[in-house]
């Protein structure tokens, strides 16, 4: 695991599995967290959602 999800996430299991399941949400959120105020407030959000969205996305088109 990288410095920077250890740094995001207190429990490393919870940064592992949500890499495997969520990638682009785990990635986000370290980088949000990392660049704000070590956390994930205002339009950092905006960010996050979008990268679930990407996540919903790629698994809605495999199914196809």
């Amino acid at each position: 695991m990288t410095d920077l999800l250890s740094r995001a996430f207190e429990n490393g299991l919870l940064a592992l599995i949500g890499f495997f399941l969520l990638p682009w949400t785990t990635l986000a959120y370290a980088l949000m967290w990392h660049a704000g105020t070590n956390g994930v407030t205002g339009f950092e959000v905006v960010f996050v959602v979008l990268a679930f969205l990407a996540d919903i996305g790629a698994y809605g088109s495999a199914r196809d």
